[in-house]
């Protein structure tokens, strides 16, 4: 098998990143109580409107959903930044906040938080894929694989899927059952999140009804679910991307080869919680979404990373396999090619 090094470009960075990455790991409180405030305000506030614009016009309501599924996805990062002990010192606060912000994105806090864990500790690891990430098979194991497995894959990589129905599957169902090798503080959030929904579910229908509860609240859920798992799948999946085994499996390169930048508008950097610096994120978790793109500005060395556009993005929707012999992510079609 010919594996090829990892970007070069990371190379002088593995015995420096810790010192690099440190002055950004202390959260603020202001800043955290400022975004939380410009954040979960104006998504209720639009969620307000919402409920008033069903009164004037169903397509008025569907317009408002948009910077509504904006501001949950930011909102779902600061619950992201939770989980990581980022967002404040306290343990409790990150626990609670978390916990909160969770059930306003249908997702159960230390479930969610702990399989992010292991995606964190594994990412890029061949030999550790199934838990927190996107399915991702080799070459070699697609050509091995039944026509049922082979024909499971196709369907669920192609973007109707993935983003059409993944997001109804990720938040809405998935969620709302305990799994058998969970652990209690994950089951006991899912049982609590479960029950925290039901009762907004049986408060809403009293105020507005639960038709109109559901009209506003699932295509919010749907709009905001397809941008947070497009934003995951283009930071993961790219051509020039890093997998390897778990023998030559390395932190630093998991981080810095295996997680893009993800250049995006200042309204979708805002929207998504500067995620779009995942490899910075990846390095260190424990630094809050509003310190990522100041490290990134002031490290100069975090700049020659595999990047991303919006256009250069949309390439990687093609991609489905990991080949192992090039080492970098390829489409169905280079199949033919490894077949000659």
């Amino acid at each position: 098998m010919n594996i090829l090094p990892p970007n070069p470009s990371s190379e002088p960075l593995r015995a420096t990143w810790q010192k690099m990455v440190a002055p950004y790991q202390y959260p603020d409180l202001k800043r955290s109580l400022r975004q939380l405030a410009n954040t979960l305000l104006p998504y209720l506030g639009l969620w307000l409107l919402m409920v008033f614009s069903l009164h004037i016009s169903y397509a008025l309501t569907l317009l408002l959903m948009v910077p509504a599924a904006g501001f949950l996805v930011r909102l779902f990062i600061i619950f992201h930044d939770c989980g990581h002990g980022s967002f404040f010192k306290s343990r409790s606060a990150n626990r609670w906040v978390g916990f909160f912000l969770g059930v306003l994105s249908f997702t159960p806090s230390e479930s969610w938080w702990h399989d992010h864990a292991v995606h964190h500790a594994t990412t890029g690891n061949l030999d550790k894929r199934g838990t927190g990430d996107v399915p991702t098979m080799t070459v070699e194991e697609f050509r091995h694989a039944t026509p049922w497995q082979r024909l499971s894959y196709r369907v669920f990589r192609h973007p109707i899927v993935l983003f059409g129905i993944g997001p109804l599957v990720s938040f809405l169902i998935a969620p709302r059952f305990i799994y058998a090798k969970t652990g209690r503080a994950e089951r006991l959030s899912v049982l609590y999140t479960n029950l925290a929904l039901l009762a907004i579910f049986a408060g809403m229908s009293l105020l507005i009804g639960w038709r109109e509860y559901l009209l506003i609240q699932l295509p919010v859920m749907w709009l905001a679910g397809a941008g947070g798992i497009w934003m995951f799948y283009m930071q993961h999946q790219y051509e020039n991307a890093y997998w390897v085994h778990a023998t030559q499996w390395d932190y630093a390169h998991a981080a810095l080869d295996g997680a893009s930048y993800y250049r995006l508008p200042r309204v979708l950097q805002f929207f998504s919680g500067n995620i779009g610096f995942h490899h910075i994120h990846h390095l260190s978790p424990r630094i809050p979404n509003y310190f990522l793109e100041q490290c990134f500005r002031d490290n100069p060395e975090l700049h020659a990373v595999p990047t991303l556009s919006l256009r250069s993005s949309l390439k990687s929707l093609a991609l489905r396999l990991w080949d192992e012999q090039s080492q970098r992510m390829v489409g169905f079609r280079a199949l033919k090619q490894h077949s000659r």
